[in-house]
């Protein structure tokens, strides 16, 4: 219910439809804007909700490329953490709640062998084009350990979040001058 008030109260202020309200909002709020966003990333990862690359974008547009990214980074490793220890708790049925059977399907047949799978998870959390959160839910229900699972997560997650920031503020600035 608060998240929800919450919502309607910015959207009254103009938040979600005029980005320099946006950014005045957050930079007058200098420690609970960065606070919020790291929630929304939070949620974002846990209930996909809003596209994940619009939202690691809009970290960047906001905050600048430095810090963008370590808001960005650390939304986005709680919410990891979060959805491998929901889908470890809560198994399978969980999942189903959040992600639909036929992608479900599509990536459980890749845990029949544990190594296979943690080269692919690593390669998948390293590389900015596969469904991460899915496969951070998929993994939970695997023998992979919290260690292995952390590290990869920790140490690959950065370099798709920053490919992500720069393809798509960078990549979006360079289109639009190309229209022009």
């Amino acid at each position: 219910m608060a998240i929800i008030g919450l919502t309607i109260y910015w959207w009254h202020l103009g938040l979600f439809s005029n980005q320099v309200v946006l950014q005045s909002y957050l930079g007058q709020r200098r420690l609970i804007g960065p606070l919020i966003f790291i929630g929304i990333q939070i949620v974002q990862v846990v209930i996909p909700i809003i596209p994940g690359g619009i939202s690691t974008a809009v970290g960047v547009i906001l905050f600048g490329p430095l810090w963008g990214f370590v808001y960005n980074y650390v939304g986005i490793v709680v919410g990891s953490f979060i959805n491998f220890f929901l889908a470890r708790h809560y198994g399978k049925d969980f999942i189903l709640h959040v992600v639909p059977q036929k992608v479900y399907d599509r990536y459980i047949g890749k845990t029949k062998n544990q190594t296979a799978f943690d080269w692919f998870f690593a390669a998948a959390i390293f590389f900015p084009v596969a469904p991460d959160d899915v496969l951070v839910l998929i993994a939970g229900l695997t023998k992979m350990s919290w260690q292995k699972f952390s590290a990869i997560i920790i140490f690959l997650k950065p370099f798709t979040i920053a490919a992500y920031s720069f393809m798509l503020v960078y990549g979006s600035n360079w289109l639009l001058q190309f229209i022009k």
